[in-house]
């Protein structure tokens, strides 16, 4: 059977190629090793080629750097001279405010007041003298006189903080501070003579009294008895931490770098009754003594199990303070001059009752103290212009969001926000200056502001201070135009560079996400940075057709509207100068 003429064609054409590939066999090593070395050829080719591209690409990098850093070099000297100009208004803020000062002196002078200013030793000493003189103080007199005394200390702790070097001498600080303790001793000794002449009181009074007290004490042990208890472990027992190897007792004297006292501190003493009046006919006679109030010897007991007795405190919380946690009890120890935070123990913290028990072995002055850090560091913060003049500084910290409005030369906390509710509202809505604002919100236990010691305490990477203080410094000046946020990548930028967001902002709906750019700031060279929030990874490469200034102001003049940068060039100085306070005052470019 003859097979077609396509199959005879086909067969033979496999015929031949099993011919082929057998009389290969004997070179297929060979060819297969040519093979490979063609490829690894190609490969190192391709290679070179790519290395060659890079080198070529990097060279022209490094000329247009060169050409980049020549006109930097060019113009350094002109944009420093724009910048040193612009600066002046922080000379006239200065000059301002020390004329306000002579102002409000001469005011005082012309009211005839009869406060003291406490910048003349004359009429502060004057003050105190007559005040310490003076006797039967009642409680209502010495909480009247209380506001007095404690202005003159916020007027005296505002002039340490606030005035130049250049305007107050070494010994007029010193005497300012000598003032202030003298202040609060003469306030610490009033109140105990107004307690002295309460207790000298007649029996039926204390009596009526008492019976308030107590009935005081059933709108509170109820309270006790119906609330839950939160499991805080004695600080006694909290002093033996376990430690490999064995336990170690830690330091029971508070670090007052860390923990900072919040609320004021409650002084506690057994106190001896005074004599008490004696009605004799239509006369009242009680014996006089010379000695003052008398502390009552007090000394604990030993209790049925052997253990000593513990005076049980119980503590109501002010309501104009926040504790965002369990606040830590400590006690003044004469002896030592120093916080301790042994000695106390069976402690309850009640915090919608907002309230804490515990117990201690004698009478002490006592202090709740709160982490000084534990608002840092921050989570955002963005600063952005609302007006002529005016500004919105917003801090997203820990356990809290704070909101401070910015107008001229003052400052008004608008909103703190924890776990989305409202608190603090009897200081919101208040205008006053950066130092009282800062003042104000530490005393209420929102502590946002860092101090020289609080890298210690907070692990976040150094920043040049220079460099830090420079940028603060022109982000100032452009805040009047421009808006500014945090950036994750400032972290990544080393401790010589600084990195944030900035976007011009005229309108309301300026700032969006896709509108900010990112800068980097070594303190002399400003650059424009290709990277973005949502990049991979870190860089420091140029964003296209951008160059290196030396100042902010220049930098955002290559894209700024002429209505911004004319914005800028009109901003107050006393509103350049409150931003400049705040940013220095929370160093966000350090703590975010």
């Amino acid at each position: 059977m003859e097979l077609p003429n396509c199959i005879t064609i086909i067969l033979t054409f496999v015929f031949f190629s099993i011919i082929a590939n057998m009389k290969s066999d004997g070179k297929g090593g060979k060819s297969k090793k040519a093979r490979e070395k063609r490829l690894r050829a190609e490969a190192l080719l391709q290679a070179e080629r790519e290395e060659a591209e890079r080198l070529e690409r990097e060279r022209l990098r490094q000329e247009h750097l060169k050409i980049l850093e020549a006109k930097y070099q060019g113009e350094k000297e002109s944009e420093v001279a724009k910048l040193k100009t612009l600066e002046k208004k922080f000379i006239y803020a200065l000059q301002w405010k020390m004329n306000f000062r002579e102002q409000a002196k001469w005011e005082h002078y012309l009211s005839c007041d009869e406060t003291p200013d406490p910048t003349i030793p004359q009429e502060i000493n004057t003050f105190m003298s007559l005040w310490h003189d003076s006797q039967d103080e009642d409680i209502q007199l010495v909480m009247e006189k209380e506001k007095v005394v404690l202005n003159l200390i916020e007027k005296l702790e505002s002039l340490l903080l606030e005035t130049s070097p250049d305007e107050i001498t070494e010994k007029r600080r010193e005497q300012y501070q000598e003032f202030i303790l003298q202040l609060q001793d003469l306030l610490r000794k009033k109140y105990n003579e107004a307690t002295q002449n309460l207790l000298k009181e007649s029996a039926a009074s204390l009596k009526e009294k008492s019976n308030n007290t107590d009935n005081a004490k059933e709108t509170e042990e109820e309270t006790e008895k119906n609330s839950d208890i939160l499991d805080v472990p004695s600080q006694g027992e909290e002093a033996l931490q376990e430690e490999a190897g064995g336990r170690e007792e830690a330091p029971r004297v508070a670090d007052l770098q860390q923990l900072v006292p919040v609320g004021g501190v409650y002084h506690m003493d057994a106190l001896q009754l005074p004599p008490q009046p004696q009605d004799v006919g239509d006369w009242s006679m009680v014996q006089l003594l010379d000695v003052g109030l008398e502390v009552f010897p007090y000394s604990p007991g030993q209790a049925e199990d052997g253990t000593q007795e513990a005076v049980q405190i119980t503590l109501r919380l002010p309501d104009n303070v926040i504790y965002f946690q369990v606040p830590v009890v400590a006690r003044w120890e004469p002896a030592g001059q120093q916080w301790r935070t042994d000695g106390i123990s069976n402690i309850t913290y009640e915090a919608e009752e907002k309230s804490i028990s515990f117990q201690m072995g004698a009478f002490y002055p006592v202090a709740l103290l709160q982490d000084a850090h534990l608002n840092l560091p921050y989570q955002s913060w963005e600063l952005h212009p609302t007006g002529v003049d005016e500004g919105l500084f917003t801090v997203t910290a820990v356990f809290a969001t704070i909101q401070i409005q910015i107008k001229d030369n003052q400052c008004m906390l608008s909103s703190v926000v924890v776990e989305e509710e409202k608190v603090l509202s009897h200081i919101t809505g208040k205008w006053m200056s950066p130092f009282a604002l800062r003042e104000t919100l530490k005393r209420a236990g929102v502590n946002i502001f860092p101090a020289e010691y609080s890298p210690e305490y907070v692990p976040v990477p150094r920043k040049a201070a220079l460099t830090e203080v420079k940028a603060y410094d022109q982000m100032a000046l452009m805040a009047a135009a421009f808006a500014f946020a945090h950036s994750k990548w400032n972290r990544e930028a080393g401790p010589e560079q600084v990195v944030f967001k900035a976007s011009e902002h005229l309108t309301a709906d300026s700032a969006k996400d896709n509108n900010w750019s990112l800068y980097m700031f070594n303190g002399e060279k400003i650059q424009n940075l290709k990277l973005n929030e949502t990049s991979e990874a870190f860089s420091e490469e140029l964003e296209e057709e951008s160059v290196f200034h030396s100042t902010l102001y220049h930098m955002f003049k290559d894209s700024a509207s002429s209505k911004a940068m004319d914005k800028v060039e009109r901003a107050g100085f006393l509103f350049i100068d409150s931003v400049y306070q705040l940013l220095h005052a929370t160093r966000v470019l350090a703590y975010s």
